[in-house]
């Protein structure tokens, strides 16, 4: 164990001065990531058991008790059901409004920090160039004032430019991936809650089931 430690160290140190901006660039891609994986998950957006309860008290005009169900739930569907049921009373197109504004706050929080990634992705790669650059700028260097090089008087150089680079795409493709699959993700939760809250529309504005008589 203490032979790899040493041997991770060894990596870092020949990588150059750039490799450390891109681990920090890893460990704040990588908390990311697992915070957006934590917010993005069905019980904190569109809790199934939540909707069930919302429309049955929908279909029989509860809305008091709909309105309170909806402020006890912390999914981002009940916040935007509450702020419908508040109106309730009001025109649809008034209700539409609210809901879609409730709708547009969600849709920013759901995509908080995601554009992070991608920018940590395209950071990441260009600090690998900067070290590939920075590595060649002292091979050329050996070379300007010697006569004769030494190729192992060339090695620091080389190793700081493949290193860097290495690191650099190491970091940038996971984070990338990372990038346009918590992208997609929100969408798709964007998606279902305008879905959601059309129909919570139609639910307050469908007058109750009544028994026929025969």
């Amino acid at each position: 164990m203490s032979e790899l430690n040493s041997e991770i160290i060894e990596t870092i140190r020949k990588a150059g001065i750039f490799v450390y901006p891109i681990l920090l660039c890893s460990i704040v891609a990588l908390s990311i990531f697992l915070q957006k994986m934590w917010i993005l998950r069905t019980n904190k957006i569109l809790p199934g058991f939540f909707l069930e309860r919302l429309y049955l008290y929908l279909s029989k005009n509860k809305f008091s008790e709909a309105l309170n169900l909806a402020s006890l739930n912390n999914s981002s569907i009940a916040r935007i059901a509450y702020v419908a049921l508040q109106k309730n009373g009001s025109s649809k197109e008034q209700i539409k409004e609210s809901m879609e504004g409730a709708g547009r706050r969600e849709a920013l929080e759901l995509g908080r920090h995601i554009e992070g990634l991608g920018a940590i992705s395209n950071a990441s790669t260009l600090l690998g160039l900067l070290g590939t650059i920075s590595g060649m700028i002292k091979i050329f260097s050996v070379i300007s004032e010697n006569t004769i090089v030494d190729p192992a008087s060339l090695a620091g150089g080389i190793s700081e430019a493949l290193y860097t680079t290495a690191f650099g795409l190491v970091v940038a493709i996971p984070a990338f991936i990372a990038y346009k699959y918590l992208i997609g993700r929100s969408e798709e939760f964007v998606n279902e809650l305008e879905d959601e809250g059309r129909r919570i529309i139609e639910g307050m504005s469908t007058p109750p089931l009544t028994p026929t008589e025969d």
